[in-house]
């Protein structure tokens, strides 16, 4: 499980789901406050908002980011996440999480 992961999920709930990927992947306070307005289906373009700060995480990446998050979800807009693939949010924020891993870690 990553650290995205356990943030989206702990009790008291304090992360919408971009704000966990941003968090549990390393961005900065400034970038976690931002991505507050990000959850719900309110990223830009209607994207999964783990998806979105995903890719604000890895601009280079986006592509192979986006590849991958469809790949596995099955969608890219929240909407379609939650209605034609049926992906839990909590699943979307670990997908995020790992792409933005394994891209971080190829950047070495």
């Amino acid at each position: 499980m990553t650290q995205a992961h356990a943030l989206f999920t702990a009790v008291p709930k304090r992360h919408n789901c971009a704000q966990a990927v941003m968090d549990g992947c390393g961005g900065m306070p400034e970038q976690v406050a931002e991505m507050a307005s990000c959850g719900g289906g309110r990223a830009p373009g209607g994207f999964c908002g783990a998806l979105h700060a995903a890719l604000l995480l890895c601009p280079d990446e986006a592509e192979a980011i986006k590849a991958g998050f469809l790949q596995e979800v099955g969608a890219l807009t929240c909407r379609e996440v939650k209605t034609k693939a049926g992906t839990p949010c909590a699943v979307c924020v670990e997908t995020a999480a790992r792409l933005v891993e394994k891209a971080q870690t190829g950047r070495r």
